[in-house]
């Protein structure tokens, strides 16, 4: 059988590198991943450029719901042209309406303008009310792959789901777990799931820097870093359990 490609999730160039180093098979390159990621900065996205592996750039303006406005749309576009410019294979998107549903008519426009990158839908499919009408509007669009935990918190916590929405995808596009997804329960939930790839943020806990930062405010209580001996030990274990 081949191999279970290893999606990694980066949140400065100190986690490119070690994505890298570690032997990533792709990389989603974001800022801010404590908030479950929001678009990197046009400078970071710059560093990237003509990576080993590919990277995909997340396209979020900023944290909270799905629901975006017309000058989020704008902010968005002009967020595709710095990845494109950066040379990155491809970006990560997703829009919801107010009822949970995808917003068809923004996707459109933003898959429209990202046309001829790679294309992954991010878990703002996962607050939608009908999977099946999502993963339609998904695939007609010309997303490669859904990111998902099965709306469920974590991907282990939604394996039922995970493995009848891959059931339902029928090879029309990929269902790619993510959230939760350690070396602690890849081995429970990858021989549940017929996936060719999943989404882990291979991370470690880090004692803060100084505690000052986390008093005024400018760090969180917990600093996770991307580890590039967690990463070989992933794809060990996918190697492994496939």
């Amino acid at each position: 059988m081949s191999k279970i490609l290893l999606e990694v999730c980066v949140g400065d160039a100190e986690g490119l590198a070690a994505a890298i180093e570690g032997g990533a098979d792709r990389i989603e390159l974001c800022s801010a991943l404590a908030v479950g990621g929001l678009t990197p900065s046009a400078g970071l996205m710059a560093c990237a450029k003509a990576p080993p592996v590919p990277v995909y750039a997340m396209i979020r303006p900023r944290p909270g719901d799905f629901v975006f406005s017309p000058a989020e749309l704008d902010i968005m576009r002009r967020d595709i042209d710095a990845a494109r410019a950066g040379s990155l294979a491809g970006v990560v998107l997703g829009a919801s309406r107010s009822d949970g549903r995808l917003d068809e008519r923004m996707l459109t426009n933003l898959t429209g303008h990202a046309a001829g990158l790679g294309m992954t839908l991010h878990r703002a499919f996962d607050l939608v009310p009908d999977f099946e009408e999502a993963m339609v509007i998904a695939a007609e669009l010309g997303f490669e792959r859904i990111l998902t935990s099965g709306g469920a918190r974590s991907a282990p916590e939604g394996a039922d789901r995970l493995a009848k929405l891959i059931d339902l995808a029928a090879g029309r596009l990929s269902i790619m777990p993510g959230a939760g997804i350690t070396l602690d329960t890849i081995g429970e939930l990858l021989p549940r799931l017929a996936v060719t790839e999943v989404h882990s943020s291979c991370s470690v806990r880090g004692p803060a820097k100084d505690m000052r930062l986390i008093e005024m405010g400018f760090a969180p209580q917990e600093r996770r870093r991307t580890d590039a001996s967690m990463i070989q030990a992933m794809r060990k274990r996918l190697n492994a359990l496939r």
